[in-house]
Parts: C-alpha cells; structure tokens; sequence
C-alpha cells in the first residue's frame, strides 16, 4: 500500500511539475529592476528584494547570468516573490535613499567601489553576493558566491515565506522537509558540484 502512495504521489508531483513549467514556458528571463525602480515600486506596493550585487569583470558572476538565472524555476521564484534588482558595486553615479546619498568611493579596495554596496554587504565585498531584503526594506541575509539553481532555488523559496513572527522556521528546519523540483525531473543543464 506504501508503494502504491508513494508512485501515485511521485507521479502527481511530476505532473504537477510539468503543468507548472508549461504554464509558465513563456517567462524566461528574470524581470531585472534598477535600484531606483525598485524604491519606487516599493513605494506603491511593499515587497521583499532580491539584489544580485555584480561587477562587470567577475567571471561567477557571467556564469549565475548565463546558468542560474536563465533557470525557469529560478525566474519564476524570482519573478513571482522579489523584486529583482541587478546592483554594480562599482557604478559610479550617485543613488539617494530617503535623505541619504551614496556615492562611488575610489579609496575602498585597489578599484573602488559604491558606498550602497558597502553598506548592503556589510563590508565584506564578494561577488557575486545575493542581498536579501524585506518589504520594510531592511537586509534580511547576504548570501555570496556562485550558487547552482539546486542551491539558489530552496533559499529563494525559504526567504520568500520566512517571517520571524508568523513563520519563524530556520533554514536548516525547513531543508529537513524541503522537496526538490529538480530531485523529480533532475538539473536544468547545468552541472553539478
């Protein structure tokens, strides 16, 4: 009888999955927002943030654009819960958070860099990091390095749902009952580590 559950539930979740992709074949890229475009669409709807901090000469971060992000479960996780917001930690103009401006700055490492992306990563200046930010705007958690969609997605699941009031689970709870998609219908193409 265990069995019988057990292949009927694997074969409902597979359907699931595959009703899932085709539904959603048509977004296929991850809706990239300027930091200024996120503030303004916070304003009018209050959503958490997902704030991938590159530079333009980091290699991993080349890889996560062509690999990860271009994952349909990843754009759709995304899409659907953050707003998405690509960051230069090198730009060079200004950007102005309430009543504070933050600028580029040439004295902090040997190339300079962007006060905001100083302040969003703590200091701790790796790319690519992953800024995670609530609908209040305040940093939920950073995550850095180069992350396959095995690893990205539950991470992206568990922030999009944690709350430390109303869902206080911890990261290393929810993986004890996490199920993942790519367990049933293996990796997207992309190579494991």
């Amino acid at each position: 009888m265990n069995k019988i559950v057990a292949v009927l539930f694997a074969a409902f979740a597979l359907i699931s999955f595959d009703s899932f992709s085709q539904e959603d074949s048509t977004v296929t890229e991850i809706n990239w927002m300027t930091f200024e475009e996120a503030l303004a669409a916070s304003e009018e709807e209050p959503k958490m943030w997902f704030i991938d901090m590159y530079t333009d000469w980091c290699g991993w971060c080349k890889r996560m654009d062509a690999s990860t992000f271009k994952d349909p479960l990843i754009v759709q996780a995304i899409n659907d819960n953050y707003y998405p917001v690509k960051f230069d930690a090198e730009r060079k103009d200004d950007v102005i958070v309430g009543d504070s401006v933050y600028s580029f700055d040439a004295t902090i490492g040997r190339r300079g860099c962007h006060q905001l992306a100083v302040q969003l990563l703590s200091g701790k200046m790796s790319y690519p990091s992953y800024v995670f930010l609530n609908a209040k705007k305040e940093v939920l958690t950073v995550v850095p390095g180069y992350k396959v969609s095995r690893d990205m997605l539950p991470i992206l699941v568990f922030l999009a749902q944690y709350d430390p009031v109303t869902n206080p689970t911890d990261y290393q709870t929810f993986m004890k009952t996490y199920e993942s998609p790519y367990d049933m219908v293996g990796e997207t193409g992309e190579e494991q580590k």
